[in-house]
């Protein structure tokens, strides 16, 4: 089809064509701006600098303030009440941005998108669009028609690969020395506390032709780290097809690509573990001496009412395992206390639990009921009051093993990749070394930077370092 174009008339020879003043001109060609809050996950923050690179394509530049911003995005998380709480609040307060300026776009992405859908639109009467994450990529198209059309969008349908999901495919943007490579998303899991198969979905895995060539155009920019992501990031492969691969090759076939100097992925299950997965932490040097392993519980009982499909024993056999060919591994972990019908044995059991790995640091929080889950309907719920009392004494006796570790350091050598310049002290660089814990190291080094370094001295949840 043929779109006719009008035709522009040319105007009057004794009429002088009107000259932009300079503050006009200079108006016209301002970059548009686009603010982002994300809550929650490291999935969540991948999703952010996706929606901030497909926006730079439309000439928008990230901003610090919402107040001057063209384009606001909350980047939802539900997996928590707090969470929740926390982006409905944010939303009110955009209220009085709106108020400023009718023509800023305020659109909520993520999970509590995808959970509430229409229903946010008629509660946030302010915000223009709701999506989910399966619709990261139509962004772009429904800005511009809400600034065309002044309309609203409601886009949070989950899409599985059958259904049109694609994956966001890498845009333009600045040169990450770490960065997150998405290689599957949802999760086939169906944990009785948790929303994530419901606001992710079902397990999808992207073909392996398509990260490595990602891995590949990150490493030609300059990026010396990849994060491989997922939700249960090692169940990746797991039902081949579309040209996937096992998740322990894909790990071999990263760490075959030239310029990549280090490895992690984010968050395995353990029930998805396998022996070559834990070979390759001896078999791959580029791959970091660093796990996150969700445990959630250290009762048996407990992690049957969870559904998690391990026993107790059974994921310490991984963790020693993985410490028989990775001594030097530094173990970090997810923890819910206070979950329905968890007794003071086996609050004790976690707590026995976390003694005898001796985690380097956990993410632990009091259960937080989710609508839609199994759990909600459980019998014999533990007092708010005593989920938050343990949750004290976990998290106490947890700081105090995490900086038991990082004394331990104090004397090693290691190899620290320089992220940036402090942001406390401007004689000094920051980075992280294979540990994940950030170092920061006296003098002043360009992002990328490998460096040799001695620890002398430890922080409550940082190390000090100089050159070797």
């Amino acid at each position: 089809m043929v779109t006719k174009l009008p035709v522009v008339q040319p105007l009057p020879p004794e009429e002088p064509a009107p000259v932009q003043s300079p503050l006009h001109f200079a108006a016209s060609l301002a970059p548009r701006r686009v603010y982002i809050d994300t809550f929650g996950c490291q999935m969540n923050m991948h999703d952010s600098q996706r929606m901030v690179s497909l926006m730079a394509s439309e000439g928008y530049v990230p901003t610090e303030t919402p107040d001057d911003a063209d384009l606001i995005i909350l980047n939802s998380c539900s997996v928590r009440e707090k969470a929740e709480q926390k982006v409905r609040t944010r939303a009110g307060q955009m209220k009085k941005v709106k108020r400023a300026n009718p023509d800023v776009v305020l659109a909520i992405g993520g999970c509590v998108a995808t959970q509430e859908g229409s229903k946010l639109l008629e509660r946030i009467p302010h915000a223009d669009i709701v999506f989910g994450p399966d619709h990261i990529g139509r962004l772009p198209e429904m800005v511009r028609s809400v600034q065309a059309e002044h309309g609203r969008f409601d886009e949070t349908r989950l899409l599985g690969r059958k259904a049109g999901f694609d994956f966001p495919k890498l845009g333009d943007g600045p040169v990450e020395v770490s960065a997150f490579v998405s290689v599957m998303k949802g999760c086939d899991k169906f944990c009785t506390y948790c929303v994530v198969p419901y606001t992710r979905g079902r397990e999808v895995s992207r073909a392996a032709s398509e990260i490595l060539d990602e891995v590949r155009v990150l490493a030609e920019r300059g990026t010396k780290e990849v994060v491989l992501l997922g939700q249960t990031v090692n169940s990746y492969g797991n039902r081949p097809d579309d040209g996937q691969i096992p998740f322990a090759e894909l790990l071999y076939r990263v760490a075959e690509i030239d310029g990549i100097e280090r490895i992690r992925f984010t968050s395995p299950h353990p029930s998805s573990f396998s022996d070559a997965q834990i070979r390759a932490f001896s078999e791959i040097p580029k791959l970091c001496p660093h796990m996150h392993l969700p445990v959630q519980s250290g009762s048996t009982s407990i992690l049957q009412a969870m559904r998690r499909d391990y026993t107790r024993e059974e994921y310490l056999a991984i963790i020693h395992r993985l410490r028989e060919v990775a001594p030097q591994v530094a173990l970090t972990t997810d923890v819910i206390v206070g979950f329905p019908g968890e007794t003071e044995a086996d609050f004790l059991d976690t707590m026995s639990l976390m003694e005898e790995v001796r985690y380097q640091g956990a993410f632990s929080f009091a259960f937080s009921e989710r609508t839609g889950t199994k759990a909600v309907e459980f019998p014999d719920p533990v007092p708010v009051p005593e989920r938050f009392e343990r949750l004290r004494i976990l998290q106490a006796r947890q700081d105090e093993i995490t900086q038991e570790w990082l004394q331990s350091m104090v004397g090693e050598r290691q190899t620290v990749l320089v992220e940036g310049p402090s942001k406390t002290d401007p004689t000094r660089s920051t980075g992280r070394n294979g540990q994940n814990r950030p170092v920061h190291v006296d003098g002043i080094y360009a992002p990328g930077t490998l460096l040799e370094v001695d620890v002398v001295e430890a922080y409550k949840h940082s190390l000090l370092a100089r050159l070797a």
